[in-house]
């Protein structure tokens, strides 16, 4: 008879391992939902665009994962402990959803010629995006199948490819983000905090580049942790769990706050941007004395 199918053994023990800890899910909840709440209010106190609720919504759906890890501190059952691994595991993935699409929108209203394929703005939003839709569904996936005794190594194997597909595709968003900052040409919405042209921009690069390097280290904590196998020392370390997950994707929610993106991307039309490189050249005003011919200077 295996643990699972053992009466007498206590569930915590079961799937988690160990006994998870009193007040730090309580706490964790917490913290997700007044940092959820906080991006609502600046979300409607700047008009953002409705893709940027995809930050307060995975704030809220994290404080949902904590709700069911404090139901299973209590009375671990089946179905909770299902619902906190996909609460847990999938959401976060969401915050790289909206950091593709800030930079893919950057690209498409700087109106810039990209000398690349792979550096168009509707190449740049429909790969990375289905990279992120890609990673989020094998991990659901594969953190559905790690609940039963059955599929646990195959849930394991199916999580880990979405892991490393999406450090993958990571990297190669960032080399992308590192690019828009660095060209002048590629530029955003001046808010009415910000200072200038450049500190607008350097407000949304940094917020993007910062939370996805701390989504990559977040990645490799994971992919350690399905490596090591349920059981193994990683998945039974709740510090771990702790340290590397809710503090680390709760310090990029500060940094979406303090860097808040959504207004650098009103719902309003009438926007103001520093004109491109290329934009800037089409629209110079001509003299029309030089377009003037005289008859002894024929074309």
């Amino acid at each position: 008879m295996s643990d699972f199918d053992n009466p007498d053994i206590d569930n915590r023990l079961k799937y988690f391992t160990y006994k998870p800890v009193n007040v730090a899910p309580e706490i964790s909840l917490a913290a997700y939902f007044v940092v959820g709440s906080i991006l609502v209010w600046q979300m409607v106190r700047h008009r953002s665009q409705r893709w940027v609720a995809i930050l307060p919504g995975t704030a809220f759906s994290e404080a949902i994962g904590y709700a069911f890890r404090t139901a299973c501190v209590y009375n671990t059952t089946f179905g909770m402990y299902v619902a906190m691994m996909l609460f847990l595991l999938v959401p976060p993935n969401a915050l790289a959803l909206a950091n593709y699409k800030a930079v893919g929108k950057i690209m498409r209203d700087s109106h810039a010629q990209p000398r690349w394929f792979w550096l168009k703005p509707g190449f740049v939003n429909w790969f990375y995006f289905g990279s992120d839709v890609f990673s989020i569904c094998m991990q659901g996936a594969g953190g559905g199948m790690l609940t039963g005794t059955n599929t646990r190594d195959a849930g394991r194997a199916v999580v880990l490819v979405g892991l490393i597909v999406q450090l993958f595709f990571f990297a190669c968003y960032l080399a992308t983000a590192f690019y828009v900052w660095w060209r002048p040409e590629y530029t955003v919405h001046v808010s009415p905090s910000d200072v200038s042209h450049a500190s607008a921009k350097r407000r949304v690069m940094l917020a993007v580049t910062l939370t996805t390097g701390i989504l990559y280290l977040r990645s490799i904590y994971r992919i350690a942790e399905f490596a090591d196998g349920y059981g193994g020392k990683i998945y039974s370390s709740e510090w771990a769990f702790y340290v590397f997950d809710t503090i680390l994707i709760f310090i990029a929610f500060i940094v979406y706050i303090v860097f808040f993106i959504g207004r650098n991307f009103p719902r309003s039309s009438n926007v103001t941007r520093a004109p491109s490189v290329g934009h800037e050249l089409q629209q110079r005003p001509v003299d029309s004395s030089q377009l003037l011919v005289s008859k002894d200077h024929p074309v």
